[in-house]
């Protein structure tokens, strides 16, 4: 058998997938940042017009999946699988996004790093000859996440500065077996890494050491260093996580360079109070479906890795007094 598997953690793909169309949509907070005008779509309000912050959740998602089908031009028909994901207790976004899309449904759980885990998983099914077209879409809201993993918002609880902003925010793109667009060349699948971080409200150390470790053997599997990225994006550690990261990857002898940045330090700035950023399974979803890719079918970046990072813990257990195990999945896509 030819195995398509590099070193300890990697898949490089044989034909690589094309994504053929991405599509995001986001809430005022994020369409009022930096990266406002890379998305395809800005609610006016966190509700729009919906009964509960879940509702419209879920309804964000399906209208980045069904933004990324008519993007491509493609009829529904033709998509093979759909793959989905977010935060909330049994991802009920993306299962009841699913009871409306009718495709035949794979749900993912990667907490914040499910999109970049849905396109390996995708990306797999394409090269592996199971499936010629894959959607895969992700979607988190700020508010259903701070209900479910924190305090009421009613309640104004003063929030710690190492604390992350959940994005209220879907992405999706469509994956093809051929066509025109960025390709996806590889993916790292993460290891669970727990460094017994037990602070909810920091996030970002809890995944740090998961995202380093995963970067170090993404390099280690492929023989390759920083400087032949354009851009490595981890999302989304914030600003704590990020420092740590890269503190963690000097220690095992990786200087990252000017090129590594997380998608939750990219899509909010100072002005909007986010204190160490941004999170949830939207932020890098978005920040992929619209800057990234403009970029890379622009000509800006030839080769791109986006390092998807997870805290895989719930309220149960966060009351329970258990750590918070993070995990790292990379994928790489080209111009």
């Amino acid at each position: 058998m030819n195995l398509k598997r590099v070193g300890n953690q990697t898949v490089v793909f044989a034909k690589p997938p094309v994504i053929l169309s991405s599509y995001s949509v986001v809430g005022p907070k994020e369409g009022q940042g930096p990266l406002g005008k890379t998305f395809d779509k800005v609610w006016e309000d966190e509700l729009n017009g919906e009964k509960s912050w879940e509702v419209a959740e879920s309804k964000m998602l399906q209208e980045a999946m069904n933004g990324a089908i008519n993007q491509a031009s493609v009829p529904k028909e033709q998509i093979d699988f759909m793959l989905a994901g977010d935060l909330l207790n049994q991802i009920i976004s993306s299962n009841f996004a699913a009871r409306q899309m009718a495709l035949p449904f794979i749900g993912l759980y990667g907490a914040c790093s499910t999109m970049a885990l849905g396109i390996a998983v995708g990306s797999m099914l394409i090269d592996g000859g199971f499936a010629q077209k894959v959607l895969v879409g992700v979607s988190s809201h700020h508010d259903t996440a701070e209900r479910q993993y924190r305090l009421p918002t009613e309640q104004g609880a003063q929030r710690a500065m190492s604390a992350q902003w959940t994005v209220t925010g879907a992405g999706s793109v469509l994956l093809g077996s051929d066509g025109a667009g960025p390709r996806v060349t590889s993916a790292t699948i993460g290891r669970v890494i727990d460094f017994a971080v037990k602070d909810v409200n920091n996030m970002g150390a809890a995944m740090a050491p998961a995202v380093a470790d995963t970067i170090l053997n993404h390099f280690n599997d492929r023989q390759l260093r920083p400087v032949d990225y354009n851009l490595i994006a981890s999302g989304d550690l914030g600003a704590v996580g990020l420092a740590l990261a890269c503190e963690l990857l000097k220690q095992s002898g990786m200087d990252m360079g000017t090129n590594f940045t997380d998608c939750g330090v990219m899509i909010y700035d100072e002005s909007q109070d986010t204190h160490s950023g941004a999170s949830g399974c939207g932020c890098s979803s978005v920040v992929l479906a619209g800057d990234i890719l403009q970029r890379i079918k622009a000509g800006e970046l030839k080769r791109v890795m986006l390092v998807g990072s997870g805290a895989l813990h719930s309220p149960t257990s966060a009351l329970q007094g258990e750590s918070i195990p993070g995990i790292g999945h990379a994928v790489v896509i080209e111009g």
